[in-house]
């Protein structure tokens, strides 16, 4: 058959499927683009060829910043549960370095994108062109090779002639659980037109079957022995837990165990809030009650998690001297940690598993008592935090409260960096497993609006609330652009502390004194520490297409949410809040070094607090 390199590429990805419980999906749903010199010609004219050709079948989609368009792949891929995405196409130069950051995030969270940038010319022709990096060390480098690291696959095609295998090692990573995360493959500019009489058997639809790995019988066997010897066992289920469907299989485990369960950001919502068994948050951004029982743990069952500094407190979170680890996940590497019990299975098959095979195994009726104690204190004090009645500009914490009270069961919160991501961890009420969409993993600033962006075209039969600070949305704010002109539902909830307030607060931990976090004019003596900038946010969302709705009050923002709620396409709602109001506390701490020696009191009183807190650290062996 022959196509060029481009139109080859597109009629291969359309034909790609992956199937998991007997269930087909299509792995690349869609495209993003911004076209240029390096793809405009190969890339380009092949989507063109296809929409024309079959009209729907490959849908592609403007983005304004490719970055963004790599969050909203990844937003798509996450609610999806991995087994679809969206493919992301650009130029040569800027736009494939813009990638670079969303490719990051992507691999951090391990979650499917496929980047597909131009290159330079393979034939060096007419060297350089224009947008080529040169390097004296060799002409085969290009802007390109800085997306290496950060992909789980790259390859660069220098010839039509190696398409074939290249496009079967890139599906093989993105369709594989344990090793997946950003694909690229650059294109130079000239092989993108060539064309080349590929075999038709590339193009014939093909399945990739995602599996269900079982336990290692020995590992399973060695994995019930500890927890049949525990006396006070704590699951902390991941992010691997939703991704692998395994929300019931978890639900019964604890059930007829007793054992209780706290979650990692990614895992927020393994189990309803509600649940009896459910502590909520651990960690550094976690509950007390979670952080209660992580301290006393003595088997702790990590689920799909890969226990970032978060997740353990910066390894301070499990204090028993003797704690063991049961690590429960598809990745070897991961299920390794913490010289853990390793089991390298997927998450439901193995709560199955262990579920039959620790029949007759629960927890003492005390240890389940003092579980469901704990999240009825902790959900009051949610309920107190929700309706704090902050004057005269409401708290962060009142602003969660409003728009969890706005959203339906199945409806989804998106968030990523700063304060609000730990507040929401802590104080949302989770009710569905896909409810609860905070990218903590890379902690991205910018990726709220256009990851956003991907959860509403990937499940567009639920309510998206996007809640952005004004440091966020200042980064990255482009993609509202996208929303309206794909006619995409989404509820944008700007929050303007007018500073970075999530930084401000580590800032003054560290003795800092929130220097540099306070968005302020220059003053007479030359610091940042004048008035307030007059930076209109809700103005700028209103010039890009989105309907706005400002509220100064608690009670503005609830009646805003309903309205936003009856309105089609995309609504921004603007609110002021109060930054120095914090949300509960998680007794908790987190490793951020501070300067050993300094001439500031807040400075030297700051080290004196960290060195107590270096004093819970541990390594687990």
């Amino acid at each position: 058959m022959r196509l060029t390199v481009g139109q080859a590429v597109v009629r291969f990805l359309a034909a790609q499927r992956t199937e998991r419980d007997g269930t087909e999906h299509r792995l690349i749903e869609g495209w993003f683009g911004i076209f240029g010199h390096g793809n405009v010609a190969g890339i380009g004219q092949a989507l063109l060829e296809a929409e024309l050709t079959e009209p729907g079948a490959v849908p592609y989609r403007q983005a304004r910043n490719e970055q963004g368009m790599v969050h909203a792949a990844a937003g798509f891929a996450r609610m999806r549960n991995r087994m679809s995405t969206l493919a992301c196409t650009s130029s040569i130069g800027p736009g494939a370095t813009n990638m670079v950051t969303g490719a990051a995030l992507a691999t951090v969270n391990r979650l499917p994108v496929l980047l597909l940038p131009g290159d330079v010319f393979a034939t060096r022709v007419a060297n350089p062109v224009l947008q080529e990096l040169e390097d004296p060390r060799g002409f085969d480098v290009s802007v390109n090779d800085t997306l290496r690291p950060v992909s789980r696959f790259y390859d660069r095609i220098w010839r039509p002639q190696q398409l074939p295998a290249a496009l079967l090692g890139a599906v093989r990573v993105l369709t594989d659980p344990a090793e997946t995360g950003a694909v690229t493959l650059a294109l130079p500019q000239d092989v993108q037109a060539e064309a080349y009489d590929f075999p038709e058997a590339l193009f014939r639809p093909r399945v990739w079957h995602v599996p269900r790995t079982p336990p290692e019988p020995g590992a399973l066997a060695r994995a019930v022995a500890l927890i049949r010897g525990a006396q006070r066992p704590l699951v902390v289920a991941g992010g691997g837990v939703i991704y692998a469907e395994a929300t019931e299989a978890l639900r019964a485990f604890a059930e007829a165990t007793g054992i209780p369960v706290a979650e990692t950001q990614a895992g927020k919502g393994s189990l309803s809030y509600d649940h009896p068994l459910s502590l909520g948050a651990v960690g550094a951004t976690g509950t007390p009650g979670a952080n209660e029982f992580a301290r006393e743990a003595d088997v702790v069952i990590g689920v799909g998690t890969r226990y970032s500094d978060f997740t353990t407190a910066s390894r301070s979170a499990f204090a028993d001297p003797e704690v063991r680890f049961v690590n429960v996940n598809i990745a070897a590497f991961d299920a390794a940690k913490h010289a853990g019990e390793a089991v390298v299975a997927d998450a439901r098959t193995a709560l199955l598993a262990l579920t039959g095979e620790l029949s007759g195994f629960r927890t003492s009726t005390d240890y389940q008592e003092r579980a469901a104690r704990a999240a009825a204190a902790w959900d009051a004090t949610v309920e107190r935090a929700y309706h704090l009645g902050n004057a005269p500009l409401p708290a962060q914490s009142e602003v969660i409260g409003a728009v969890n009270d706005a959203a339906g069961p199945r409806d989804v919160v998106v968030c990523a960096a700063g304060s609000m991501p730990g507040d929401l961890h802590k104080l949302w009420r989770t009710r569905d497993p896909k409810g609860y969409h905070v990218e903590y993993g890379f902690s991205c600033m910018g990726y709220e609006i256009a990851g956003g962006l991907g959860v509403a075209l990937a499940a567009p039969d639920r309510e998206v609330f996007v809640m952005v600070g004004d440091g966020s949305y200042l980064m990255m704010a482009q993609e509202l652009v996208t929303a309206v002109q794909e006619r995409v539902k989404l509820i944008v909830v700007l929050v303007q502390n007018h500073g970075y307030a999530s930084i401000g607060r580590l800032s003054e931990s560290v003795g800092a004194q929130r220097f540099g976090t306070a968005y302020r004019y220059r003053d007479d003596d030359g610091r940042l520490g004048g008035g307030t900038l007059p930076v209109d946010l809700a103005a700028n969302a209103a010039s890009l297409g989105a309907n706005v709705l400002r509220a100064g009050t608690a009670g503005e923002l609830r009646a805003a949410l309903a309205k936003a709620r009856e309105t089609h396409g995309v609504t921004v709602v603007h609110v002021d809040t109060d930054p120095l109001v914090d949300a509960p506390a998680s007794d908790s701490w987190w490793d951020v070094p501070v300067a050993e020696t300094s001439a500031l009191d807040s400075v030297r009183a700051a080290r004196a607090a960290y060195l107590d807190g270096k004093t819970t650290q541990r390594d687990y062996l």
